[in-house]
């Protein structure tokens, strides 16, 4: 794997993790909406990741060189609404109300959102701390050139 390579591996780690993150955000944000477009409770989305694969062409060009093939990175394969029940609670002044005084609310908890949100932050950082060595390689070998 070439110097390049493993910049855009963690590139891709880059872009999948801040993708998480705003829908962290979202999630927060939408913690108390109790209705949507569609009339329903907010919905908790939650990113879906997956290995970028080499092409077929890559794999056969790969084990023609004898080398081993790797995989290229990781990608969002899809943005997923969790199916879990909505909590309910008590509130009869609400309009969002049922007939019986109960009022559905989002299946968002804030500090599980507050939990995967630390999480990935911190592999946000592990991919910035992988493309700075990565360069900082390159630049010593640059400089044992001189």
């Amino acid at each position: 794997m070439s110097l390049f390579n493993s910049i855009n591996v963690s590139a891709t780690g880059l872009t999948a993790e801040r993708l998480r993150m705003d829908l962290i955000s979202e999630n927060i944000a939408n913690a108390n909406t109790t209705r949507t477009e569609s009339g329903t409770p907010y919905r908790r989305k939650v990113a879906v990741f997956q290995t970028q694969e080499t092409s077929a062409f890559q794999q056969l060009l790969d084990a023609a060189k004898g080398v081993r093939s790797t995989g290229q990175g990781v990608e969002v394969a899809g943005i997923t609404e969790d199916m879990s029940d909505f909590k309910r609670e008590y509130d009869p002044t609400n309009p969002d109300a049922d007939e019986d005084g109960y009022v559905s609310l989002p299946n968002v908890e804030v500090v599980n959102e507050m939990i995967n949100l630390i999480s990935a932050s911190r592999a946000y950082e592990a991919n910035i701390t992988a493309v700075n060595t990565t360069k900082s390689m390159a630049m010593k070998a640059l400089e044992i050139g001189k």
